[in-house]
């Protein structure tokens, strides 16, 4: 995979350019009277020029078709780079790719998936699981995760952590917000044996 020049330039934004190859593979069982196939992320590759600019079929054997999608281009963003470097850091960094379900007559009679965005982001796919999207991720490689760290240790910088204030000066409330006060004066009578 061709990376580019060194991440750690001032004006630089990094970027690559991907293909995500996408799986339907048949589903057996019960489940499968409802649900004949799944769709699945199966790999995110290098693009290439030869890929076109379409989506097509690479593979079909009755019961697993895989399916390139070219086209996709993955920046880095220094607003971005808390999310890349929770990825970096992890044992197995990876892709993630938000995917959706359309019609595309021109490829297939029923709907099929479209890879609208791939990011190395962590908290880019986060963000975008939190708004109940289909979110898949595909390990990066080596040469991907070592350009991603590059970049981190370039960008990152750890935000000091702020001194929380003790409990103990905070105001003391009721449960409506309003002003409490505590006594420490022992209560005497009113009750049952109470003297």
């Amino acid at each position: 995979m061709e990376l580019p020049a060194d991440p750690k330039e001032a004006d630089a934004r990094p970027s690559i350019d991907v293909a995500v190859v996408m799986r339907r593979e048949r589903l057996v069982g019960p489940s499968s009277r409802w649900q004949p196939w799944r769709w699945r992320l199966d790999a995110v590759i290098p693009d290439q020029p030869d890929f076109g600019a379409e989506a097509r079929l690479l593979e079909d054997d009755g019961d697993r078709q895989r399916w390139l999608h070219p086209g996709y281009q993955v920046g880095l963003f220094k607003d971005e780079v808390e999310g890349y470097q929770l990825n970096a850091a992890t044992e197995a960094p990876c892709w993630f790719v938000f995917w959706r379900m359309e019609e595309m007559p021109s490829l297939a009679p029923e709907p099929m998936p479209r890879p609208l965005i791939v990011t190395l982001s962590y908290n880019e796919a986060g963000r975008w699981l939190d708004a109940q999207e289909s979110v898949e991720q595909v390990p990066a490689q080596p040469e991907v995760v070592d350009w991603l760290r590059a970049y981190v240790q370039a960008h990152y910088v750890v935000e000091p952590k702020r001194r929380k204030r003790p409990e103990s000066f905070r105001p003391l409330v009721d449960r409506f917000g309003n002003a409490a006060s505590v006594s420490t004066e022992k209560k005497r009578g009113g009750g049952p044996g109470g003297g």
